[in-house]
């Protein structure tokens, strides 16, 4: 099978179902002929024109805003922001609008919006670009949120989130865009809700989200030649969850870490754990471990940003801890 970036991975994605779809356009700053912050809409301008790739002045709740109201009346936007931390400019149209707007209706309305924008950190590019806020969404009814780890996984549900009738919130780590992975020629798309097991294992379950997932098979490989086996989760969509997968491994495994970049306090590992603990916890054989971010504005400084998010050695060692 042929291997692809993870970047060219969403394109394919967006170029095949703007074809199928007419009612389909892109919106948000700078991905007209530039193709992206991040390269990201990459050619699409020249094949698909302005009418269908529309750059936008500085204004994040004037392109979701705008992206609200033409899903609400029949089409299907894709509003890219350049930066995942900008979704705070626009809370409102996405939390009091989009999450709420078909229920309000009584199902009479649908909303085929995608949000589709970046996260995370690696770069340098400190605290006001580097955040990683998925988490805040997943508390929200009504949004479904999605975090694809490898480009096999963005192409397929990137182009389930496009066809969904309902907001999704679609979450990029800036740091897998350049990894190549296998992607299929053929027409594909994967579910919501359904995990993936990246590695299967028989000593402890590891359920890491987004970039995580990358750290956490290689910290894999590492203890598998200290003689423990974990099995590595990828939960996929954190809305829809499959919880069936994760309390599956955990009654195999007896034990359980879970890795995130978003902050600890207050983040997605704390759900995840919760739900262990309530549906499968005489199975555990130790404390569920949970590895976050620092609980600090992710630093400018290149050493300092090192040691914010979890690392291979971080899940070592907290593996090692209960095992």
């Amino acid at each position: 099978m042929r291997k692809i970036r993870y970047v060219d991975a969403l394109i394919e994605a967006l170029r095949e179902e703007m074809i199928r779809d007419e009612d389909i356009f892109i919106i948000g700053e700078d991905i007209g002929p530039f193709g992206g912050a991040f390269k990201t809409t990459l050619g699409l301008y020249e094949q698909f024109g302005s009418e269908r790739i529309i750059d936008t002045p500085i204004s994040e709740s004037g392109i979701i805003g705008t992206a609200v109201g033409a899903a609400a009346t029949g089409c299907r936007p894709i509003a890219e922001l350049m930066f995942g931390d900008f979704v705070t400019v626009a809370m409102d149209p996405i939390v009091n609008q989009a999450a709420k707007m078909r229920y309000m209706f009584g199902g009479k309305l649908k909303l085929p919006l995608v949000i589709k924008t970046n996260y995370g950190s690696g770069r340098s590019a400190a605290a006001q670009h580097s955040q990683s806020l998925y988490g805040w969404f997943t508390n929200v009814p009504g949004l479904k949120v999605v975090l694809p780890s490898t480009p096999y996984d963005a192409k397929g549900l990137l182009k389930t989130a496009i066809r969904d009738d309902n907001p999704v919130l679609f979450f990029e780590h800036k740091l897998l865009y350049t990894v190549t992975g296998e992607v299929p020629e053929e027409e594909y798309t994967i579910p919501f809700g359904v995990a993936d097991i990246k590695r299967a294992g028989r000593d402890v379950t590891i359920v890491a989200t987004g970039y995580m997932v990358t750290k956490s098979l290689q910290a894999a490989e590492e203890l598998a030649k200290e003689g423990i086996d974990a099995e590595v989760i990828d939960p996929r969509t954190l809305v829809p969850l499959d919880k069936a997968t994760i309390i599956q491994s955990v009654k195999k495994t007896g034990r359980l870490v879970i890795v995130d970049e978003g902050h600890k306090t207050g983040g997605i590992t704390g759900e995840l754990a919760a739900i262990v603990v309530e549906e499968a916890f005489d199975y555990l054989d130790a404390p569920v471990q949970r590895l976050g971010s620092l609980d600090v504005p992710v630093p400018f400084s290149p050493s300092l940003e090192k040691i914010f998010a979890p690392s291979e050695k971080d899940i070592i060692a907290a593996v090692k801890k209960i095992c």
